[in-house]
């Protein structure tokens, strides 16, 4: 499907992942990512910047398709 979200995001669907305040980690970024649409982390989850430096890296470890923070 091509429309002007898939175009600007690199993505196959036309489907953003809300964040999710408490289950926004990389696990379900990472699987939105992989099926086509934009995963999202919730930085407010993670904590600390620290913690989100690492939730992103983690992502990026589970996918090379595109996501959010």
């Amino acid at each position: 499907m091509k429309t002007r979200i898939t175009e600007l995001f690199g993505i196959e669907y036309p489907i953003i992942q809300g964040g999710m305040h408490h289950v926004g980690y990389a696990e379900l970024a990472a699987a939105v990512s992989n099926a086509g649409g934009l995963g999202i982390i919730t930085g407010l989850t993670q904590g600390t910047p620290e913690k989100l430096t690492a939730e992103i890296a983690r992502c990026h470890s589970m996918t090379d398709k595109p996501f959010g923070v």
